[in-house]
């Protein structure tokens, strides 16, 4: 496997199968054209009202862009990289994962190297790694770049003026007021406030033409936080309100979940309502009752879904591990979310016994809006151990290493089996809503079942998915059973038709995938199907399968800061007729 020729994983249509269990391409029911063209019909329309909203005939019921005073300034909950200023002095910006040698240039002048780069550059959220240095040369590089930005975005277009993108820069500007007022000469200061009116301004026409998901809520915060800190902004606040109420209903999921499935989308939320709960304290304003009862849920399903290292289970888009965001939020009020039991809506099972912990994936795909970013890995698990990963999916690979994202997404990235080669899940492809919602979703499967028994103590999953129904005539039934000391894992896959015995015109092939976190080794073990899983402090656990061949393969994962790194899998092979049922086992030996 070259990591200088990655694979996509798309396949070549939907009736064959694509090597290394790669997502084929779906062909489009009349109900999936039509809710694809209701989808681009209701974008249309927002974006026809947005520019109908921003005309000079109603730009006036947004108040004027004079910016007025701020009453007060939002708190930034995000950290800091102590090495951006050292790198940025020495004329390299590394923002989105890509660095970008400026040569004695404006970051504001060059080409971006990614849309990622440039969206991150016009965010203005690196203003928090300056502000952090405390330095006054980082002040005034600040307050230069910026004043250099309402100059050459003066005309307003391009991806500066993406709804989110213009969102996250009132956020940040916001957040960082007081970095960038105070002690500036009278020109800068109007310079920079008489923009950031403007800017609010078209944020409140413009909000409705974000895409769906995250990149609308973080326009529609950005406008609450605006009308919150702004003197004269009251009268809009309310209207506001509803809106963003009924986004927040929308987005986040009675467990807490994010529609999306991906939980990492959560972290990136909290970090912007917890400081609008607390604007609207600081406003003597009761927060929105949907607000509240969101962010509760939500740190509560961020605690459902932790390994034993204390990050993010890699499900459905979650990409490299940014545990100082997540511990921020889970600490920001220790009141707040007392862990579920369960998360039906969103689609996870967690299940934990002594030292061990394993969340499971036992829901199907997102609403085509929200499923830019989702994963194939219906049925797949990940395992931890005290604070130590073993057994993890691939995760989502950093904007930087967009190229493998299509691997990733595929099935046989996650530890569950792929029948033939191919996903549970198929890809939609359809340019129009591609470019809606930011990249091709997946469909299916329709139908996952799942449920939690305690058996003595020994917690029992069991669950079934019906991915390779259509085009293989199979459902595939798992079964999980975590020790009640949490000392032996055991496992059962099976594949049958769905209404009794089924014999195929022909055997097909599976692999039932099962990735090793990069930092643990694995060997061959004592006996013929048996292998050894080698922690870095000399644990030992064995691995053990009856009913497929055990092989050592490499495997990818793609979730590290460092980018796509080579690790070692697991994989139980062999053939099916119709009916296959394969058990293992993974036991604590020392």
């Amino acid at each position: 496997m070259s990591f200088g020729e990655p694979f996509f994983g798309l396949c070549r249509s939907s009736g064959g199968g694509g090597p290394n269990g790669t997502i084929e391409m779906a062909r489009l029911s009349l109900a999936e054209r039509s809710r694809i063209a209701l989808v681009a019909a209701k974008r249309s329309q927002r974006t026809v009202a947005a520019r109908l909203q921003f005309s000079p005939f109603m730009r006036w019921r947004f108040g004027s862009a004079s910016l007025g005073h701020l009453l007060i300034v939002p708190q930034n909950l995000r950290n800091a990289d102590p090495s951006f200023w050292p790198e940025l002095k020495m004329g390299h910006m590394g923002l989105a994962g890509t660095v970008a040698p400026l040569r004695d240039r404006s970051p504001l002048e060059i080409r971006p190297s990614t849309d990622a780069w440039a969206r991150a550059l016009h965010g203005f959220g690196w203003l928090r790694h300056l502000e952090a240095t405390g330095e006054e040369e980082a002040r005034e590089m600040a307050r230069r770049l910026t004043v250099e930005w309402t100059i050459r975005q003066s005309s307003g277009g391009g991806i500066a003026w993406e709804p989110a993108v213009l969102g996250r820069r009132v956020i940040s500007w916001l957040s960082h007021a007081n970095f960038l007022l105070d002690g500036a000469d009278l020109k800068t200061y109007d310079a920079i406030t008489r923009s950031l009116g403007s800017q609010i301004v078209r944020l409140s026409a413009c909000w409705r033409d974000g895409p769906d998901g995250y990149p609308r809520m973080t326009a529609l915060t950005a406008l609450v936080l605006a009308e919150l800190c702004v003197a004269g902004h009251e009268r809009q606040l309310d209207a506001i309100e509803r809106v963003f109420s009924a986004e927040i209903e929308r987005q986040i999921l009675d467990d807490g979940g994010h529609v999306s499935r991906n939980p990492a989308v959560l972290v990136e939320m909290l970090l912007d309502l917890l400081p609008a709960r607390q604007c609207f304290a600081a406003r003597s304003r009761r927060p929105p009752p949907a607000l509240l009862q969101a962010l509760a849920d939500m740190v509560a399903f961020l605690r459902y879904m932790r390994l034993g290292d204390g990050r993010l289970a890699r499900f459905n888009g979650v990409s490299v591990a940014s545990p100082a965001g997540l511990a921020t939020v889970l600490a920001y009020d220790d009141r707040l979310g007392t862990p579920h039991s369960s998360a039906p809506e969103s689609g996870y099972v967690h299940l934990a016994r002594g030292a061990t912990v394993m969340i499971a994936d036992a829901g199907g795909a997102p609403p085509f809006e929200f499923a830019g970013e989702a994963h194939a890995g219906c049925l797949s698990f990940e395992m931890s151990v005290g604070s130590r990963l073993l057994f993890v999916n691939g995760g989502a690979p950093a904007p930087a290493d967009a190229e493998w994202r299509g691997r990733a997404r595929a099935t046989a990235s996650h530890n569950t089996l792929c029948l033939a080669e191919t996903s549970s899940a198929k890809l939609v492809r359809h340019l129009r809503l591609e470019s809606l919602i930011g990249g091709p979703p997946i469909r299916g499967p329709q139908h996952v079942r799942s449920h939690v028994d305690d058996l003595s103590g020994d917690l029992v999953w069991k669950a079934s998915h019906d991915g390779y129904l259509e085009r293989f005539g199979l459902l595939h039934f798992r079964q999980i059973r975590l020790s009640a000391s949490g000392g032996c894992v055991e496992g059962e896959d099976r594949l049958a038709g769905a209404s009794g015995p089924l014999r195929l015109r022909s055997d097909v092939p599976f692999a039932v995938h099962f990735h090793l976190h990069p930092k643990v080794t694995c060997r061959q073990g004592p006996e013929e199907g048996t292998a050894d899983v080698v922690t870095p402090e000399g644990q030992i656990w064995r691995f053990a399968a009856d009913g497929a061949a055990l092989a050592i393969e490499e495997s990818t994962y793609f979730s590290d800061s460092s980018g796509p790194r080579r690790a070692l899998q697991f994989v139980l092979r062999g053939t099916t007729f119709g009916e296959t049922e394969v058990r293992w086992r993974i036991e604590l030996r020392a």
